[in-house]
């Protein structure tokens, strides 16, 4: 069990627990039911790095405590 840190930049702050083995849209949907965003809303990156939704945490070498950025389409 990770503990995912997502910011929006506008002064919202996330903080999601999930497992290293869940992809991304995964992430996206305990997101959704924590900030009341649709998931499909949700774009989550790092940097210019847009994650996709089909690719596992741990691929993208996401571990306890990373900070990611959270935007809204």
């Amino acid at each position: 069990m990770i503990e995912v840190v997502l910011n929006d930049r506008l002064g919202k702050k996330v903080k999601v627990k999930c497992n290293e083995d869940d992809t991304i849209g995964d992430l996206k949907k305990l997101v959704a039911a924590q900030t009341g965003t649709r998931a499909d809303k949700i774009r989550i990156q790092k940097w210019y790095n847009v994650y996709k939704d089909h690719i596992t945490l741990r691929d993208y070498e996401i571990h306890d405590g990373m900070g990611l950025e959270l935007y809204y389409n």
